[in-house]
């Protein structure tokens, strides 16, 4: 197999797959000889896409792929809504943040609307989500004097060195740095009958001591509101509460990672940390943001920024460009316009129960939850046990990519399904991920029995 198709996204190998045809396999070796060795690909056999368009992507045959995984095109790929604002802002100005204009400034009114609930008072962006977190660390140091950082156990806050550092789900040939403490996921389902508050708060608060022990001053606890890289663990509501009082007491600042849940994905608010009725010092966005033009930051308090403001400038040459800030005032709009997060808390349930009503003959099924248009599918070799089952995980992802459906596996196991459709997802659409799940758990059924 080639060392560019990522075994880490559950790429196990299909019993009984013929080889990769000529024209895949010529496409895998240019690639690795322009692209080197650091990419990766998703499956076993690697998909060649030419287009997008809505749900669905379409290689060079004309065949179409429903992506239920591909949290960027969260309105469907090439909304026209978005290219429209791209090609008539880039036909009249692209420029950077340095000049005066109304775009960034609509844009930063629109975003801090949405969090009339909080102090969050100024928006900055960035390009990238890993940019917006290694930002926020900046901005969290300079407020604290501290350094200490605490995750979830298998998080993913992005790529950039400093980020890198507690992003645990890179895996173990990236580093953790010595001033990052991870506390275990709240997962309802392993929890036991525990309360999942006071445990996720007891777990914060030992981090944030042992933090201390070795002289080193907190910073920041940072969470994926949704936990989506830990195997998306959505409830119960408000268990947050507690853990974010913690970093607070001791000094730090709780910031809210919504690269992920937001953009009205949970289908209740515009931002999964709302859902906590929690008040987050920083909020850092990207992802969706743009709809597939590159664009993300983060909105943070005055009090948080201050310091960092007083004693640095900020200036990215590419974020905030007009022609981004123009593709998120798009996407604002047409969330709005097209009521994208009712659709989506409608047509998630419907996925979510089809899929839950699966499990009644599919065993293989642990667990299924979410939120919105997030799903999780946790799957298991042995109900009481609960035991991850990756080998079958795998099956199921590449026997669906097989058949035309599109997703990937998360969490510590890599065997819960990670489902993420566009937040424009049909009824009719969710009835075809139901489908053909359960062809993919029958075919990873026979193929274990065989």
């Amino acid at each position: 197999m080639k060392s560019t198709i990522d075994l880490n996204m559950v790429n196990a190998f299909i019993p009984g797959r013929t080889k990769l045809d000529n024209l895949t396999a010529a496409m895998i070796d240019r690639r690795d000889a322009l692209l080197g060795p650091a990419y990766r690909l998703m499956y076993e056999n690697p998909l060649h896409i030419v287009r997008g368009e809505g749900v669905w992507l379409i290689d060079g045959q004309g065949r179409r792929y429903l992506d239920i995984y591909n949290n960027v095109a969260s309105l469907g790929h090439c909304h026209p809504a978005v290219t429209d604002a791209i090609c008539k802002q880039v036909k009249m100005l692209a420029t950077n943040t340095r000049y005066l204009h109304d775009t960034i400034l609509e844009l930063a009114e629109r975003m801090l609307s949405t969090v009339p609930e909080t102090n969050l008072a100024h928006l900055m962006l960035t390009c990238t989500g890993s940019e917006a977190n290694d930002v926020a660390y900046r901005i969290a140091q300079a407020h604290t004097g501290g350094t200490g950082v605490i995750v979830t156990e298998t998080a993913y806050h992005g790529f950039t060195d400093a980020v890198a550092k507690f992003s645990p789900s890179l895996g173990p040939t990236v580093d953790l740095g010595a001033h990052v403490r991870l506390v275990p996921a709240p997962r309802l389902y392993h929890a036991e009958g525990a309360d999942l508050g006071e445990r996720f708060t007891r777990d914060v608060e030992a981090a944030i001591a042992d933090l201390k022990r070795h002289g080193i001053k907190p910073a920041m606890l940072l969470v994926d509101s949704v936990f989506t890289s830990d195997g998306i663990l959505p409830e119960p509501a408000g268990f947050l509460k507690g853990a974010t009082d913690a970093i607070k007491r001791a000094g730090g600042l709780f910031i809210a990672d919504e690269v992920q849940p937001g953009f009205g994905r949970t289908g209740e608010h515009m931002w999964g940390f709302q859902r906590h009725r929690i008040k987050p010092d920083i909020v850092t966005v990207g992802k969706p943001m743009g709809n597939g033009q590159p664009v993300a930051g983060l909105m943070a308090t005055s009090d948080a920024v201050a310091e960092f403001g007083q004693n640095s400038r900020y200036f990215n040459t590419f974020a905030g460009n007009t022609v981004s800030c123009a593709a998120a005032l798009a996407v604002l709009d047409t969330i709005e316009e097209e009521g994208l997060m009712q659709n989506a808390a409608d047509v998630g349930k419907i996925l979510r129960d089809g899929i839950s009503e699966l499990a009644v003959h599919h065993r293989a099924i642990g667990d299924v939850r979410g939120v919105g248009m997030f799903v999780a599918v946790e799957l298991v070799s042995d109900r009481k046990t609960r035991v991850p089952d990756r080998e079958f995980t795998s099956l199921v992802v590449n026997r669906m990519r097989e058949k035309g459906v599109l997703l990937s596996a998360c969490a510590m196991g890599h065997n819960v399904l990670k489902i993420r459709p566009p937040l424009i997802l049909s009824v009719e659409q969710a009835g075809i991920v139901i489908e053909t799940l359960e062809e993919a758990l029958t075919f990873a059924r026979a193929v274990e029995s065989s």
